[in-house]
């Protein structure tokens, strides 16, 4: 397909190079596989498989004139030195066609939903990549997602999970080993040219990026580590609850009610678990998905103020709680932090979710700190069954860009 045209330069210093929301009312957004709407964004090149984007607009806005364009990314999500004539066959930037309105809901919206790449814009090159949605010129941005586009010849991983090698960690901490088979690709310089990302549960805010191999042979390269580079806290499986039905409680569902103007609902109250034995239970590791059980109708699923509260058998100071997941865009989120009722003795929050079915943990920020502390309110077990992803990066020395030679999912053994 003919280059036709390219957006105007851009130095993209409006946006983040990461998953954010730049204006107010957007809610419920999932980039995935299309066919797999609890997968992780990643995609083969040349594979005619495609991501699905979807996001309401709570503002009922259906009047936007969305645009979107994909931003090539270095292997630590920076801009790459490819322009994007080099990485995109087809239009450099289209438009968002598909959207529809909610249907006899209390809280109205607009639902958007965009398939790509297509035949207006496909993708020719490897690696990490921002989808980058913006409202008519891209000095009004909307939102931006990471994805991924594997190369068609994947280089096989093999990967393990198992405790952290550290003693100091070996009960509450979980180790990622893996060896990279890159076959014929012409490594010259691994020092150099390899790295690799661990990421845990789909979080980019942990996740250990630019590790390089530890030894290895020609075609073989070991990422097998004796301190903690490739380590995590392992956590606690997720929380979880049912917001499928307005009519009955679902799981973990203490009360639904309609007060004349929106629905509210009350979650089963939670208690901290910084010390208590590992429970094991199958999660969809932190991640949500929306449907109703009341309609078979597309964007019949409504909005409900869900109240969450949990107990602390121990003071909680110097820091905040939040609740965290998926529900969040697995971000720390000023209406997800939960304050102090004296009333109740419980901390307590309130956030506006759509129907689904939910995931979710309490995690805490220390006053002045950004790191997300997931083990002190819920504790740590290295038998967790978290889901690990390993994406193994080359620098092509012909082409200077990071390709996506390998990439595979892993979890506790």
């Amino acid at each position: 397909m003919l280059l036709i045209f390219s957006i105007q330069a851009q130095n993209y210093d409006n946006i983040a190079f990461e998953n954010r929301t730049y204006v107010e009312g957007l809610a419920s957004i999932k980039l995935t596989p299309a066919t797999a709407p609890l997968g992780y964004p990643i995609i083969d090149l040349g594979s005619g498989e495609q991501l699905k984007l979807v996001f309401d607009d709570l503002t009922g806005n259906d009047t936007r004139y969305l645009k979107y364009t994909v931003i090539h990314c270095t292997h630590d999500w920076k801009p790459s030195d490819l322009t994007t004539f080099d990485y995109i066959d087809g239009f450099t930037e289209d438009e968002i066609y598909s959207h529809s309105n909610s249907f006899n809901t209390v809280q109205s919206y607009v639902n958007f939903e965009l398939l790509f790449p297509n035949d207006m814009l496909n993708i020719t090159k490897s690696g990490n990549y921002l989808l980058f949605v913006y409202d008519e010129t891209p000095d009004n941005p909307i939102l931006t997602r990471r994805f991924m586009v594997r190369e068609a010849a994947s280089a096989p991983i093999n990967g393990y999970v198992h405790s952290a090698t550290d003693v100091t960690y070996r009960f509450t901490g979980q180790e990622v080993d893996f060896v990279v088979h890159t076959g014929d690709y012409a490594i010259h310089n691994p020092a150099q040219s390899l790295r690799a990302t661990i990421m845990q549960n789909g979080r980019w805010d942990n996740a250990v990026i630019g590790l390089r191999y530890r030894y290895g042979k020609p075609g073989e390269y070991n990422f097998d580590y004796d301190d903690n580079e490739n380590s995590f806290f392992g956590g606690s499986e997720f929380r979880n609850f049912s917001l499928k039905s307005l009519r009955y409680n679902g799981d973990r569902m203490a009360s639904i009610r309609y007060d004349g103007h929106a629905y509210h609902a009350l979650v089963l109250e939670d208690i901290a678990r910084p010390y208590g034995a590992y429970q094991g239970t199958t999660t969809l590791k932190g991640k949500c998905y929306w449907t109703t059980d009341d309609f078979d109708d597309k964007n019949r699923e409504d909005y409900v103020n869900t109240r969450f509260s949990l107990k602390c058998d121990f003071p909680v100071t110097d820091g905040k709680i939040y609740v965290f997941g998926e529900l969040t865009d697995w971000q720390i989120k000023e209406d997800a932090q939960l304050k102090y009722n004296p009333q109740t003795n419980y901390w307590e929050t309130t956030l506006l979710l759509k129907q689904g079915y939910y995931n979710y943990q309490y995690v805490y920020v220390r006053d002045g700190q950004t790191d997300i502390d997931a083990c002190y309110i819920e504790g740590s077990h290295w038998e967790t069954g978290n889901d690990y992803g390993v994406f193994v990066y080359l620098t092509d020395e012909t082409s200077l860009y990071d390709r996506l030679i390998g990439a595979d999912f892993f979890i506790i053994k």
